[in-house]
């Protein structure tokens, strides 16, 4: 069974965004529903979802500011806008802030549907691609996950299975956010206390082994994941 794609929706109209949350839910998305632009931003800060839904006209922050902070947050989050304005300067703005489609109301949930599914189906195809990569270059360092290598002048060092998964992933999303969550569902098919402090343990004995080049750090973001940083 395939896990169900999680969508952040944010829309104010409370019988509207219950409406179009069932419908989400009824075609075996996981749906969770902000009432505002605020509540918007603390719902996402607290999850993980794989395509956010904005509406532009809100209470206390718009959809457009919403979408700058959460883009600040995770570059690659999809970003669908909803809007009853279709004016060409709302839609170019919303373009010019990452948004990944743009659907005037009303719309045809149908539609809707399609262009979520065209849209994540196209992220999963880009990160497929990502991990089909197995040669990485990391400062001083060479990294060849297939053969579970890491090399320093010269100098080899054969990774665990769990430490090469790891550190593979940490230079998938090189100099950005590796969320947790992500690395546990992975690497450890579970995401729990026990799997957490074992996922730490490791990231210690990567950080032992890039201690040689003082421009590689792995940065811990408490209660979010792990940058591997490269500095020029």
């Amino acid at each position: 069974m395939s896990k169900k794609s999680r969508l952040l929706l944010v829309e104010d109209d409370p019988n509207f965004g219950t409406v179009l949350k069932d419908y989400l839910e009824l075609n075996d998305f996981d749906v969770t529903h902000a009432v505002d632009g605020n509540d918007g931003l603390v719902k996402f800060k607290s999850g993980e979802y794989d395509l956010s839904i904005l509406d532009v006209m809100m209470p206390y922050k718009d959809g457009f500011t919403l979408a700058k902070e959460i883009k600040e947050l995770n570059p690659n989050m999809p970003i669908v806008f909803l809007t009853a304005k279709s004016m060409k300067e709302d839609v170019v703005k919303g373009y010019q802030v990452g948004a990944d489609d743009y659907v005037n109301k009303p719309f045809d949930s149908e539609v809707l549907l399609y262009k979520i599914k065209a849209i994540l189906n196209r992220k999963v195809n880009t990160e497929d691609n990502k991990y089909q990569q197995f040669e990485f270059k990391i400062g001083n360092y060479d990294f060849n996950s297939k053969l579970r290598f890491l090399t320093i002048n010269e100098e080899t060092k054969k990774l665990s299975p769990k430490e090469n998964e790891l550190l593979k992933l940490m230079c998938i999303y090189l100099n950005d956010l590796m969320p947790r969550e992500l690395a546990l569902t992975r690497i450890w098919k579970d995401d729990n206390y026990f799997t957490s402090r074992s996922m730490d343990v490791y990231v210690a004995k990567l950080r032992k082994y890039l201690q040689s080049d003082d421009n590689v750090e792995i940065i811990n973001l408490h209660g979010e994941g792990f940058r591997l940083v490269v500095r020029e």
